[in-house]
């Protein structure tokens, strides 16, 4: 690449345009959004976004990230898109946005059919600055349309780490966004996200088709205290969880991997006498609704939740964190923790580590990877029904949970079997299907399942550290913003896990080892096997320590080796 420099009357020209913007942004901030000053980073994005390029924002989490696609969005003359999964966030966003003028509009599912043509009369006659929806929304062909008439002038996706499937929350309905945009004539866009690894960055462009401009912040909060208190059984682990809620003053979430260990530890604090409420996806949504806004309102004082507790919780004087397992990375540990201290002041981060939870994360990562087995059953079910959408082919394998379904589709898409049209029709392309194709892109997924077992290894390493607890997940997300070697306010910073020996040197703590798992039996495909609490089944695949195996009334379901024996 050629560079030239600038001459001395471009760069005068270059110095009076930054100069008129930012007095435009500082009118915009005390006139219409009564904010004094940016804080750090902001200026970068939204310099970055009016200087049109595809920008890449990684901002912890209570950093302002609305405000940098709010300024844009005032500064431009179209529509600036905003997707996000958080209808409740949209509801907020919207109310505020009215309040000091600024037009919006939002549609997504809690909308009446009155309320969403309303919606959709707003947009096409240019009376709303910012539109919100769901990734789901967005794809659908009739949005879109719309969306054609109206000129897009920013694309604003949140919770951007959605989109990689390298990322701790990969959503599937996310994968249609890059589709989406294509339609759209590749609106600029900007991505935000809290967390990001090198290899969801690249993931994140890779899947919208462009370059992204990064920047990033940095994750570093001084004001939360991380620390680990390793736990030896179940009765422990309740016992410590209980004294951590009666020493802590303030309120706090717990956190649990599933539902039975959040029920029963909501049951333990309600039977201590604490203020306590429950929150996990299979409680009714008016139920789930009532418990989260009695925790949001003060009149609950700790959450006991699974991660469906999640995204869009902004209870800023959530003074601490507990984690009764380890999660199955430190993105989703760095996302989930940092719900804490949001109002700046010191909160405490706990996990409560055993080593057998160790086994329940490997045993949920299993069921997120398709095998060749069912990227062929959804190849098969869309010969017959194209042109159609995803919805007809969803209702073709009732027993496919929708997310597997989503990331099939996009694999047969990658894999060159399946394309879409403008409208988003899936449609068959002219490549054999050859059971090569459908074992060669199951690989794909076999490569994630070993790098997502290699991050729940650098959790596990996390957990069992003896060094500064702020340092390990610094290095984790390659950040060397914060220049830290000891934030000195860790569990191992304040009181480090070490021995003297006779020389006067320190030992870090060593970890007992792992008790040793026997290996597991060799399976081969078309074996009959049988699985505890199921009925004997065929092998219909084997890949790595995953086993597909086809039971009675053809219902498929892939388990790990290890809880697999031939009959």
């Amino acid at each position: 690449m050629v560079t030239r420099n600038l001459s001395a009357a471009e760069k005068r020209a270059a110095v009076r345009i930054g100069a008129a913007r930012a007095r435009l942004i500082r009118n915009l901030l005390h006139n219409v959004f009564g904010v004094d000053q940016l804080r750090d980073g902001q200026r970068a994005v939204i310099d970055s976004v009016l200087e049109g390029r595809d920008t890449l924002a990684i901002m912890p989490t209570g950093s302002g990230k609305s405000l940098c696609y709010q300024i844009p969005a005032s500064i431009f003359k179209g529509t600036t898109i905003v997707v996000s999964p958080l209808i409740s966030l949209m509801k907020d966003q919207l109310e505020k946005l009215e309040e000091i003028g600024i037009g919006a509009a939002q549609l997504n599912s809690s909308l009446s059919r009155e309320e969403e043509l309303d919606a959709l009369d707003s947009i096409r006659n240019n009376l709303s600055n910012i539109v919100f929806c769901t990734p789901e929304r967005l794809a659908t062909p009739e949005f879109l349309e719309v969306l054609k008439d109206t000129e897009i002038s920013l694309l604003v996706i949140d919770e951007a780490h959605c989109i990689s499937q390298w990322g701790h929350d990969f959503r599937p309905a996310y994968l249609e966004i890059g589709a989406a945009r294509r339609a759209l004539d590749n609106p600029p866009v900007l991505a935000l996200t809290a967390t990001a690894t090198p290899d969801v960055i690249d993931d994140i462009g890779r899947q919208l088709g462009t370059r992204m401009h990064v920047v990033n912040t940095g994750i570093y909060r001084s004001n939360l205290h991380y620390r680990v208190i390793q736990i030896t059984n179940p009765a422990e682990k309740t016992a410590e969880a209980l004294r951590l809620v009666r020493e802590t003053v303030g309120v706090g979430i717990i956190y649990a991997a599933t539902v039975k260990a959040a029920e029963e530890m909501y049951h333990a604090l309600q039977e201590a006498g604490e203020s306590v409420a429950l929150y996990h996806g299979r409680l009714p949504a008016r139920e789930r609704k009532e418990n989260q806004d009695l925790f949001m309102n003060g009149e609950r004082r700790v959450m006991v939740a699974t991660n469906a507790f999640g995204m869009g919780i902004d209870k800023s004087d959530t003074r601490f964190v507990i984690h009764l397992q380890v999660p199955a990375n430190l993105e989703a540990y760095y996302q989930e923790s940092g719900r804490a201290g949001r109002d700046g002041a010191d909160a405490e981060c706990t996990l409560l580590y055993f080593q057998d939870d160790k086994r329940l994360q490997q045993f949920f990562l299993v069921k997120h990877y398709p095998s060749a087995h069912e990227l062929r059953a959804v190849y098969d079910a869309v010969v017959p029904l194209v042109p159609c959408q995803a919805g007809v082919i969803a209702d073709a394998l009732p027993d496919m949970a929708d997310s597997k379904l989503k990331v099939c589709l996009k694999l047969l898409k990658d894999g060159k079997l399946l394309r879409q049209n403008r409208k988003l029709d899936y449609l068959l392309t002219n490549k054999d299907p050859s059971a090569v194709i459908f074992d060669q892109l199951s690989a794909i997924y076999q490569h994630k399942q070993e790098r997502d077992r290699e991050a729940l290894e650098q959790m596990v390493g996390y957990a069992q550290s003896g060094y500064c607890r702020w340092k390990l997940m610094l290095d984790y997300f390659n950040d060397a913003s914060a220049e830290l070697e000891h934030c000195g306010c860790c569990d191992n910073c304040v009181s480090p896990p070490s021995v003297q020996v006779e020389e006067g040197e320190a030992v870090l703590f060593e970890p007992p080892p792992e008790p040793s798992v026997p290996p597991a039996p060799v399976i081969a495909v078309g074996s009959q096997v049988k699985v505890p609490k199921f009925d004997i089944g065929t092998v219909l695949s084997v890949a790595g320590d995953q086993i597909t195996i086809e039971f009675p009334e053809n219902t498929t379901k892939t388990f790990m080796a290890e809880f697999v024996q031939p009959v």
